[in-house]
């Protein structure tokens, strides 16, 4: 074609394209944290009111046996990725082993090739440096935070887009106001909106406008193990489902009011079963088990113009097909290119195909035990094989009445175990020999092993490198300030022989502005700390004394001795450090100790300057 020609042709094939993309639905994903498949009016919990969350089932579709995982980052690896979270490195929630492996391709990088606007708002927990990050993985904007738990409810310091800044009100309904704001400002091309919600994860928070109808109320359904039941925790959580709900309504009522509803994908889905005993619909289990009621999740999904309404499928299902299904539904290629575990699921959901064979196995699995689920049996991590529809609540096993079955499942999770784990299994022998070789890793969080793949330093397109206590080591006698390194700082930093220490491999050499996010008492105000790495260093003095009492507004609840109580860090510049490109320990020490303890330490930030 000639230089003219083709100049006359670009403008009607970009048409062309803008007015396909234009065709396309828009999708908004809503997923709730730690939220039970019995924590919803939908599935038959009369305590508690989600006529919100309940619209999108009436709406649409609802795939009635739908599985997730034990706990939240290997979800929402499998989520975004179609495929099972050990193949990518993914295998706990704190400490970076919640990152996954920059090989994958995300949901988000399918829809943005294809010409979408796409934004997450919340809780990310697969990553907090680049290219980790969000804005890495397919996502134009983001605003939340990146790790895994998060103790400031009411008035929280967010992130956006690398940036920490104060919000105000409470987190779910400030993250909701942010994918409004997206969905507004996207309105008239085709957009991806993700809203990982908070809620009802823990600390026990919610607006005083929620906590009253509930604060009094009597339990009146009760957990599969009722001595283990907390009913205050149970009201907060079913307070927190409630706030939840509204916001959703909140974001449907919007699509309704820039008349984007009829062609707006709906989804809404859970990470894993309830945080704590409550009712859960009589099954067996809780969140960090692979029991069904560990890792069964409602999953409510509507199109106005394609799905037909109120329909209840079956089959089982999981969050390894929402990335197929999703693509599939909008018509739109998949970016990846490795294998997925997943099943598109459109033409089911559409009214296109029949109902699958039984056939099906979806596997779940934490820290290595494994259980399987078919159409009609349960194999759980401890070999025994339950009849899901004679026995929904695993009551009593059926290995002498199913041999066969039991033989057959027990090769399956065998021969899954073998191929999955392979693709992590130098990675986690490699985290245990660092644990076991010196006992460090064991201090830093309560046997939570730092992961040994070293924290990316360095990107011009995103030069600031966030680097918070939970993802580094503490060594001698520093510690995390709970149990749990997610929104932990390091604490009892008192000895020249104590350091903070973060592996990291540096992308581009240059000069890094070093900022630290502290409090120091006054009496110890003034020691003399250095930051290393190969060989460079940067000395500074602690000045002034920010020592700020801790939050009293945040807890509806008291706050568990796991789950750190926090404060107001003020930053601290070091200075500018030199670094070369390369790998190696960043690494925190004290040379002069005038006080008791030299500072609480939440993070240290390095930004590489122009």
């Amino acid at each position: 074609m000639k230089p003219r020609s083709l100049l006359l042709v670009l403008p009607l094939l970009l048409l062309t394209a803008l007015s396909r993309a234009a065709d396309r639905p828009n999708v908004v994903i809503f997923l709730a944290d730690d939220a039970g498949w019995g924590d919803y009016s939908r599935n038959g919990n009369t305590q508690v009111r989600t006529p919100n969350i309940d619209s999108i089932a009436r709406g649409g579709a609802t795939l009635d046996r739908f599985y997730v995982s034990p706990v939240c980052s290997p979800t929402r690896a499998e989520f975004l990725t179609g495929r099972y979270h050990p193949r990518m490195g993914v295998y706990g929630t704190s400490a970076g082993q919640e990152r996954m492996s920059l090989e994958e391709k995300t949901v988000a990088e399918s829809f943005k090739a294809a010409g979408y606007a796409t934004g997450a708002f919340g809780k990310w927990h697969n990553g907090s440096q680049w290219p980790y990050h969000p804005r890495a993985r397919g996502f134009d904007d983001y605003y939340g935070y990146t790790s895994g738990h998060w103790g400031e409810y009411f008035d929280p310091l967010l992130e956006r887009d690398g940036k920490f800044e104060r919000a105000k009100g409470y987190i779910v309904d400030v993250l909701t106001d942010a994918a409004i704001s997206f969905i507004e400002k996207n309105r008239a091309r085709p957009f991806l909106c993700y809203v990982p919600f908070t809620t009802p994860h823990s600390p026990w928070g919610v607006p005083a406008s929620d906590w009253a109808r509930f604060k009094e109320m009597p339990i009146s359904q009760k957990s599969t193990l009722p001595g283990l039941e907390t009913p205050d925790e149970t009201r907060c959580a079913l307070a927190m489902m409630e706030n939840q709900d509204a916001n959703v309504g909140r974001v449907l009522a919007k699509l309704d009011a820039l008349g984007l509803a009829e062609n707006t994908i709906v989804i809404y889905f859970t990470d894993n079963g309830p945080n704590t005993w409550r009712w859960n619909g009589g099954m067996k289990g809780k969140k960090g088990g692979t029991d069904e009621g560990s890792v069964r999740s409602p999953f409510f999904i509507r199109w106005p113009t394609r799905i037909p309404q109120d329909r209840t499928l079956p089959e089982i299902s999981g969050a390894i097909d929402l990335l197929p299904t999703l693509t599939g539904l909008a018509g739109i290629p998949s970016v990846g290119t490795k294998p997925l575990d997943g099943r598109d699921l459109s033409a089911r959901l559409l009214g296109k195909a029949a109902e699958p064979g039984p056939d099906r196995m979806i596997f779940t699995t934490i820290n290595q035990n494994v259980s399987v689920r078919t159409q009609r049996y349960r194999l759980d991590a401890q070999g025994g094989l339950f009849d899901m529809v004679a026995d929904p609540a695993q009551t009593k096993a059926v290995n002498e009445a199913q041999p066969d079955e039991a033989a057959r499942l027990k090769a399956a999770v065998a021969s899954w175990r073998e191929e999955v784990f392979s693709s992590e299994s130098s990675l986690r022998q490699r985290a245990k020999a660092k644990a076991k070789g010196d006992g460090k890793t064991k201090a830093a969080g309560g046997g939570n092993a730092v992961d040994p793949r070293p924290i990316p330093v360095g990107y011009r397109e995103f030069p600031i490198t966030w680097l918070p206590a939970r993802d580094g080591e503490p060594r001698g006698a520093v510690r995390r300030s709970s149990n749990a390194p997610n929104s932990s700082y390091f604490v009892n930093w008192t000895t020249p022989a104590d350091t903070l220490t973060w592996e990291v491999d540096v992308h581009e050499a240059g000069n890094y502005a070093v900022d630290l996010e502290y409090t120091c008492a006054l009496p110890d105000a003034g020691s003399t700390i250095e930051l290393s790495l190969n060989g460079q260093r940067l000395t500074g003095k602690v000045a002034p004394e920010w020592d700020p009492p801790l939050y009293t507004n945040q807890d509806t609840l008291p706050r568990p001795p796991a789950e750190s109580k926090l404060k107001e860090f003020r930053k601290l510049n070091l200075g500018t450090l030199r670094l070369a490109a390369g790998r190696g320990p960043l690494t925190l020490r004290a040379l002069e100790i005038p006080g008791k303890e030299v500072i609480h330490l939440s993070s240290v930030t390095l930004t590489l300057l122009p």
